[in-house]
């Protein structure tokens, strides 16, 4: 699937974090608790290896519950990363996060302010927890993804320095699963996307997954192929063009919106072992086509 989503200030925000980045003593990367591989941007990984990180799992009200708690204990397997479900705005999940990040900093001096720089990519509910724990609008909030377009700092009654960034994405989005996540999850803006070919992704993996989810929510009696899905969608719900013609367009809209909007229930779109194999298989393949190659492929002119 082609993405066209790497705008140019994305790129400019790299060379801001990198920039500020020593004279930060936490770094917060805020993830989506559906697809917490998927929304963690490798290139962050990369600029901040060497920071403690707090992973916040965003919109954990829409994700498994018990799935969710097994991100925990995966992401927690490295010593320097705590991780913790959030629901914004619920007070009582966002309670921890202050504490977390003076043990994750170590031997700060009380009287000084906690300097932590917040991450995660476009749509995730960075800026709506920048609200919530500011206890005002500070941050710009929107539906759509990059709202947020140059870095700013933010003083909380917490004792935090906050450094907001604006929603990063990486120019080649591999494995190519973790890109159709993202698209069916709202990172990526619509107009950046093939609405048909992320809606037949999310009909095949529902299928294969959560198929009483497709029964109940559409009324199927039988699996469908994820073109039959999105057909028997398009036909129960307004997605016909004059002639009684499939809109396929309109019929991925239609469950697109529903996952993101939790009317298909608490769902997590990815597991650790998911992902190592994935990872594996692309690996693998990349590896393959890269021994494939003939010395003709590979000459330099």
């Amino acid at each position: 699937m082609a993405l066209g989503w790497y705008p140019g200030h994305m790129h400019k925000a790299q060379r801001e974090i990198r920039k500020v980045l020593p004279e930060i003593d936490v770094v917060i990367e805020v993830l989506d608790a559906r697809i917490p591989h998927s929304s963690a941007n490798p290139m962050l990984a990369n600029i901040c290896r060497n920071k403690p990180r707090l992973k916040l799992l965003s919109k954990s009200d829409l994700a498994d519950s018990q799935l969710t708690q097994t991100w925990v204990q995966h992401l927690q397997q490295d010593s320097q990363v705590r991780a913790l479900p959030i629901i914004t705005p619920q007070a009582n999940t966002l309670k921890p996060i202050a504490s977390l990040c003076r043990q994750l900093a170590g031997h700060i001096r009380a009287d000084r302010a906690l300097r932590v720089m917040i991450m995660g990519i476009p749509n995730v509910g960075k800026s709506t927890l920048i609200n919530s724990l500011a206890g005002k609008r500070i941050a710009k909030v929107g539906n759509e993804p990059a709202v947020t377009k140059a870095q700013q700092k933010i003083m909380l009654k917490q004792g935090l320095a906050l450094f907001d960034t604006p929603g990063v994405l990486w120019p080649k989005l591999d494995p190519p699963t973790c890109a159709y996540r993202l698209a069916a999850t709202g990172a990526i803006r619509d107009t950046a996307m093939d609405y048909y070919d992320v809606g037949l992704f999310t009909a095949a993996w529902l299928n294969t997954n959560y198929p009483q989810v497709l029964a109940k929510r559409y009324k199927l009696e039988q699996r469908l192929s994820p073109e039959d899905t999105l057909a028997h969608i398009g036909q129960r719900r307004g997605g016909l063009r004059a002639g009684g013609e499939i809109d396929f367009h309109k019929a991925a809209e239609v469950l697109l919106h529903d996952l993101r909007a939790g009317h298909l229930g608490q769902l997590t779109l990815e597991t650790p072992t998911d992902i190592e194999k994935e990872l594996a298989e692309y690996q693998a393949a990349s590896l393959q086509q890269e021994h494939s190659q003939t010395p003709e492929d590979t000459q330099i002119p």
